[in-house]
């Protein structure tokens, strides 16, 4: 089975951009050439990675598996051809968006102090599992168990979930809130965050929800009184506003702060890192 990096390049930028049009244009190739390229891979392989019609293109369940070992592969390819260069590159973590909270910054000079050898480059992550399973990040922060079988974690530590609201909403006079103070709001969720939904609540005190789809709106959102929110108690710390009053949400269940990374390792320092972690953070 002779498959090569052309090909599997052409099958990532397909699945990135969603069209061939699109792909070839990332890739600065012709249409007509992309398109024979991924028809080689599929006969190579034996099975259909993209179902295409005249108005829309998707990959298949194998074409989604190789498509995420694709852009593994090939970070992993650049990487050594970069090492080759310039020598080690950086251990990249993959944090969410709000990050450890105070934790971030003394567990990364704790780090640089330690391991000076090995610098680490933070990458902000929407979709940190996903930016594990293509070879982004080596090894991740995450709030939400991992479901690929191919990303081992390890919970650090629980976290507190707290309540956020406008300075001119009435629960901002509260020291603490409850999730029945909350019932009667609207309640925004931000998109890149999978800690909260309505079934935080129980049954019969459910508010009424709607998405926004980023931090920077989640905040205007609430800042603004259109909603309250619910979030971790990092946001705290990484967020502050000066219109936002964060409230101790104390009778709904803690957040676990997972370490996620590869079962196979994408850096050497993956397992220095997770015990740096684990002992700063226990």
């Amino acid at each position: 089975m002779n498959v090569e990096l052309r090909h599997l390049r052409a099958l990532a930028a397909i699945g990135d951009e969603g069209t061939i049009t699109d792909a070839a244009a990332v890739l600065h190739v012709s249409q007509p050439a992309l398109s024979r390229t991924l028809d080689q891979l599929e006969q190579r392989l034996g099975t259909r990675l993209v179902e295409r019609t005249t108005r829309s293109l998707a990959l298949t369940d194998a074409g989604r598996r190789l498509w995420e070992h694709a852009h593994r592969i090939l970070a992993q390819f650049d990487d050594a051809l970069a090492e080759a260069a310039t020598g080690p590159r950086p251990l990249r973590v993959g944090f969410g968006w709000a990050g450890l909270g105070r934790h971030t910054v003394p567990l990364l000079r704790g780090w640089r102090e330690a391991r000076p050898d090995t610098p680490v480059q933070v990458r902000r992550c929407d979709d940190p599992e996903a930016a594990l399973r293509k070879g982004e990040v080596d090894i991740a922060f995450m709030r939400t168990t991992p479901s690929d079988p191919s990303l081992v974690s390890r919970v650090l530590y629980p976290e507190h979930r707290i309540a956020a609201v406008s300075e001119g909403n009435p629960l901002a006079d509260k020291d603490v809130v409850h999730l029945a103070d909350l019932a009667d709001e609207p309640v925004a969720l931000c998109s890149t965050a999978a800690t909260t939904s309505a079934d935080l609540w129980p049954e019969g005190l459910r508010p009424d929800t709607f998405e926004v789809p980023g931090v920077d709106e989640w905040l205007t959102t609430i800042a603004l009184g259109e909603a309250v929110g619910v979030t971790t108690e990092a946001t705290l710390h990484s967020h502050p506003h000066p219109d936002i009053r964060y409230l101790p949400l104390v009778d709904a269940a803690t957040v676990p702060v997972r370490l996620v990374w590869p079962r196979r390792s994408t850096h050497a320092a993956t397992a220095a890192f997770r015990e740096h972690a684990v002992t700063a953070l226990r």
